[in-house]
């Protein structure tokens, strides 16, 4: 179907970063510890654009900034996003990714909004999975990487913390995070707030710069070194965006939290 669209009309160019934008998300978060595979991450936000990059880094610094002041708008925009992500996966398998896409993006957009409370809830234990799956992932590889000091290969590394069970990071994430939101339900809001629009603003900043080629080999290079950079340039604008929230919203209580 994209092809025939990309067919009847070449100069299309809103259809090619479409599905730029779509196969570049697929891509990669495909992965739940997707922040901490450098290699692959660049290789992705290289096919992102720099279009889709300016867009990231702006709804995420706005998402960031202003998350819980309109959180219900962020919570149905982020619920539609997920279900066109992946149902532009689904829709891969019988050739018609964007009209699963739409279908299913507009299906978890409306049902999110009589479901507020629960969707916050769901959201803040997918960000503590988020974050906790890519932590376990670059913290192990920090440790194995400093068990083994002298040897070039990670093929041939003893392994002291297994990367490969950062699933154990994202399910105690998962619980924390998610049973938070019906006991604080601010403070879960501002966390998934933070945690998304971080993720979005340092990604769209790591795109725009590896759009430029005189940046890209310094980029690529510093972003690969170590699979804890990309995780803790996302955790520390997290931590100041959920403080600041939190400041600014001091004295409103739960103010805005559905019954």
């Amino acid at each position: 179907m994209t092809a025939l669209l990309a067919q009847a009309d070449p100069s299309n160019t809103f259809v090619t970063q479409l599905q730029r934008l779509f196969e570049s998300m697929t891509a990669m978060f495909s992965r739940g510890d997707a922040l901490a595979q450098g290699d692959t991450l660049v290789q992705d936000l290289q096919n992102l654009g720099a279009v889709w990059a300016i867009v990231f880094l702006i709804a995420g610094c706005m998402c960031l900034i202003n998350g819980f002041k309109f959180y219900k708008a962020a919570t149905i925009a982020l619920a539609g996003a997920i279900g066109m992500f992946g149902g532009y996966w689904l829709g891969q398998h019988i050739d018609a990714p964007f009209i699963v896409a739409g279908a299913l993006g507009l299906l978890f957009a409306v049902v999110a909004f009589p479901l507020m409370k629960y969707a916050v809830a769901v959201f803040g234990g997918l960000a503590g999975a988020f974050i906790g799956a890519n932590l376990w992932a670059g913290i192990a590889n920090a440790i194995n990487a400093s068990a083994n000091k002298g040897v070039t290969d990670p093929a041939q590394w003893n392994t002291v913390v297994p990367e490969h069970l950062f699933w154990i990071g994202a399910l105690i994430g998962l619980l924390v995070c998610g049973m938070l939101a019906f006991v604080l339900f601010k403070l879960s809001v501002v966390m998934f707030t933070s945690v998304s629009g971080s993720t979005l603003a340092v990604l769209g900043l790591i795109a725009l710069l590896l759009s430029f080629e005189p940046w890209r080999d310094s980029v690529s290079s510093g972003i690969t070194a170590n699979k804890l950079i990309v995780p803790l340039l996302v955790l520390v604008p997290a931590v100041i965006g959920l403080i600041l929230q939190e400041y600014r919203g001091a004295g409103a209580g739960n103010e805005g939290a559905p019954a």
